[in-house]
């Protein structure tokens, strides 16, 4: 994690942290990402998401279109991870 705490990145986060307007967020997002990077991080949500409701891999990439890879990559990610996909996912159920 040291490796991601530099100042471009905290630059970042201060910016999307101060923003509460989803419309902003979208501009910003549609000028930051590609249309395949943002569809892309968005299935990994999915894919956490699903996990955390108990669902087997194979449901899991029927649903998303997610690789086995890129679940068993948010697998470990949720389950030993900084807790990051945790609080999306208590913040998406309204926790």
């Amino acid at each position: 994690m040291s490796n991601l705490r530099t100042p471009e990145v905290e630059d970042l986060l201060e910016v999307l942290s101060s923003m509460s307007d989803k419309d902003q967020l979208y501009a910003l997002c549609e000028d930051l990402f590609t249309i395949r990077e943002m569809k892309e991080t968005s299935q990994r949500l999915s894919v956490a998401r699903l996990l955390d409701a108990g669902k087997p891999y194979t449901a899991i990439a029927e649903a998303t279109g997610a690789s086995a890879t890129t679940i068993a990559r948010v697998s470990k990610a949720l389950n030993y991870g900084s807790g990051g996909y945790r609080y999306a996912l208590d913040t998406l159920a309204g926790k």
